[in-house]
């Protein structure tokens, strides 16, 4: 049976002017033709090679020895070339761009932005590119162990679970949701803690340091808030984990340990439900 988007090893069963065609048995009705271009020197009747299988820009099943980016059940970083009013085009390594329907992208697109891609087959059964269910096709078996740093490209906001990245665009992650991932979008590729490695092998990490490292920095993010606010901010950690984080990006446990910190320095006094610049 001859598959969209999968390398075969078929056999050349006739010459034509153009190319050859190939079948996976002699005498099969199914055939394909690998064009004149792509036909390696020296291929007689009765040859195998190995082909990948696709549709040419007038929809028809076509072989290219050519090795494009990505096959079926893969996940794979792709760049955009095109965004038009149908969808994007992306770049897979073949002549004819990989077609992304607008109804397959989790976020707008944009020229040159590089995402991971799945591969699917449409209702006309011809192959196109989706941003979704990423999930299902990454792995779950890292090499990586807790305080490991990692890159991780986002493939999707969780909202009410986190943000899912891809850890070498390989293996699940997700960064929790209470860390602000506001300024990224779709495709970053962003230096990652890793936190927890689940019992399932996926893992959990994080934007920010370990917290006697990362309270350096959010003490100081807190002073320049601070004087944004006059010298005096309207609240402590008393305050809601929602107003929290609204107001400084912080969680509630990072914000109280920036805040113990300034204040055991004598930077800051705490008086009257506020946060006073000393």
């Amino acid at each position: 049976m001859l598959k969209l988007g999968e390398y075969q090893t078929l056999t050349m069963v006739k010459k034509v002017e153009f190319g050859v065609y190939l079948a996976e048995n002699r005498g099969d009705e199914d055939k394909v033709l690998l064009p004149a271009k792509q036909v390696p020197e020296g291929l007689r009747t009765g040859d195998e090679v190995e082909v990948f299988l696709y549709r040419d820009s007038q929809d028809r099943m076509i072989a290219t020895t050519a090795r494009p980016l990505i096959k079926m059940e893969e996940v794979k970083p792709l760049a955009v070339k095109e965004v038009t009013k149908i969808g994007a085009f992306l770049d897979w390594g073949l002549e004819k761009d990989l077609f992304l329907p607008y109804k397959e992208m989790t976020e707008k697109v944009k020229a040159d932005q590089e995402i991971l891609i799945r591969l699917y087959t449409d209702k006309s059964n011809r192959l196109c590119g989706s941003m979704k269910h990423i999930y299902d096709y990454l792995k779950q078996s890292s090499p990586y162990q807790i305080g490991d740093e990692v890159k991780g490209r986002i493939y999707e906001f969780g909202h009410d679970f986190g943000t899912f990245v891809a850890v070498d665009d390989l293996y699940s992650a997700m960064i929790p949701k209470h860390e602000d991932v506001s300024g990224y979008h779709i495709g970053d590729i962003l230096s990652l803690r890793v936190t927890n490695v689940k019992e399932d092998g996926k893992l959990d990490v994080s934007l920010r340091e370990k917290s006697y490292v990362q309270m350096e920095d959010d003490a100081e993010a807190l002073l320049s808030l601070i004087d944004a606010y006059a010298g005096v901010l309207p609240f402590t950690e008393k305050a809601s984990p929602e107003v929290i984080k609204r107001e400084t990006g912080l969680s509630k446990a990072a914000f109280k340990r920036a805040v113990g910190r300034l204040y055991k320095e004598r930077k800051i006094d705490l008086t009257d439900g506020k946060i006073r610049r000393v």
